[in-house]
């Protein structure tokens, strides 16, 4: 994967985590993360570009609008799971991946996979790839 081209936005939630691996975090706390999501292809499409890169703008914010100020530990998509940074990199990505199966070529170009990293800090983050 050759190109890639990479978008930001930011997520603000509150969530709790299940299990004494995660000491005082098991209480309800909050978290903001700089959300960087990231295109890659092989090769560019015949406009020259890997994705669209207003849409990609929009995408990401339409999922991380959809998380943003709310309690994590509420949200039924999460039951039962503890939402630690890897597993919501992970379900942005998916998100992305499903948009993206949506659009016609001109938007989606020669996608070959998608990663996702959030930052929860300057000094941490995680990062999930996935092949389309």
């Amino acid at each position: 994967m050759p190109y890639s081209v990479t978008v930001r936005d930011h997520l603000m939630i509150a969530h709790s985590f299940a299990g004494e691996t995660f000491g005082p975090a098991q209480r309800l706390h909050g978290a903001t993360f700089v959300v960087d999501a990231g295109f890659g292809a092989d090769e560019l499409d015949e406009d020259g570009v890997v994705v669209d890169i207003g849409w990609a703008s929009r995408a990401v914010a339409e999922i991380t609008g959809s998380l943003s100020y709310r309690n994590l530990d509420e949200d039924p998509r999460f039951t039962g799971l503890n939402t630690t940074t890897e597993r919501l990199c992970a379900f942005v990505a998916d998100r992305l991946a499903e948009a993206l199966a949506e659009q016609p070529a001109p938007v989606s170009g020669g996608v070959t996979s998608i990663t996702v990293t959030l930052h929860e800090s300057h000094i941490a983050w995680a990062t999930y790839s996935r092949s389309l």
